[in-house]
């Protein structure tokens, strides 16, 4: 039986460096670490640390942007220097032997749902600045045999793209295969009218998903069907990754373990041999 594997992002573990924090992760029950990319190129002067890790035998399939500023941005320059650095983060990622870069449009820009409601830009000027972006970001991907993973955020946080529908329009308009979709559960529970339709529509592009309970904790302190959603990837022979971006609440080995155990309890046993 196919069973999907788990991730952690680094600033969840303990630890003093990527190798003491793997061994933690594989001990409570992940298989891998996700990365955090910051700006100023930042990630790629890690890579002597990476490298470090990757020998230790670290596995690190993915890294999730985290700037101040991203690929959606009103002004042409932040824009341009958001593609760069997630062009770096490409090739570091691949240099790694992970499997891409995730990035939102943007995250804290603007918000149609409180005062002033317009933003500055047309929709016409956001399709064309993000379809920019991931046109080059796509072909640099593909060049590194990694892929771009467009994550949806929800209303509050972004006006471009807050469902899986509209990520993987965008998708299918770039037309590059190393353009795909992040599925965020936190997200989904606010956008999504039926998070299982919502996967099964965008199943051709998704990618990655990350996953964070209906309250941003981890998985187990909300309210979420997590044998329901997981036995729909698992219909759709989902073969990436199950990614924990979250909060914890309590104390964080506890919290990673529970969220690892209801996980790894929503998925098919394997049979025995």
């Amino acid at each position: 039986m196919t069973t999907i594997a788990l991730a952690c992002q680094e600033q969840l573990l303990p630890g003093t460096d990527l190798i003491q924090k793997y061994a933690l992760a594989t001990a409570l029950g992940y298989q891998g670490i996700e990365l955090r990319g910051r700006g100023d190129l930042a990630f790629a002067d890690r890579l002597p640390e990476l490298r470090r890790a990757r020998a230790a035998g670290v596995v690190m399939p993915t890294v999730c942007v985290e700037m101040d500023h991203f690929i959606g941005d009103f002004d042409p320059a932040r824009s341009a220097d958001a593609v760069r650095n997630l062009r770096s983060q490409l090739s570091v990622i691949a240099e790694l032997g992970g499997v891409g870069a995730l990035t939102p449009a943007s995250w804290g820009m603007f918000s149609r749902r409180l005062p002033p409601f317009e933003p500055p830009r047309p929709p016409t000027g956001d399709r064309r600045v993000l379809m920019d972006a991931l046109g080059e970001l796509g072909e640099h991907a593909q060049a590194e045999g990694v892929s771009l993973f467009l994550e949806p955020l929800n209303r509050y946080e972004d006006h471009m793209v807050n469902r899986l529908d509209e990520a993987a329009a965008l998708c299918a308009a770039v037309g590059l295969p190393s353009i795909r979709v992040v599925a965020d559960t936190f997200h989904m529970n606010i956008e999504e009218d039926d998070v299982h339709r919502a996967l099964r529509t965008a199943a051709p592009y998704l990618g990655h998903v990350q996953v964070s309970d209906s309250n941003r904790y981890q998985p187990g302190a909300g309210h979420l069907d997590w044998p329901a959603l997981v036995r729909t990837l698992l219909e759709l022979d989902y073969r990436g990754w199950l990614a924990l971006e979250c909060r914890l609440r309590g104390d964080p080995v506890r919290a990673l373990q529970q969220a690892a155990t209801v996980l790894r309890h929503a998925q098919p046993r394997r049979a025995a041999a």
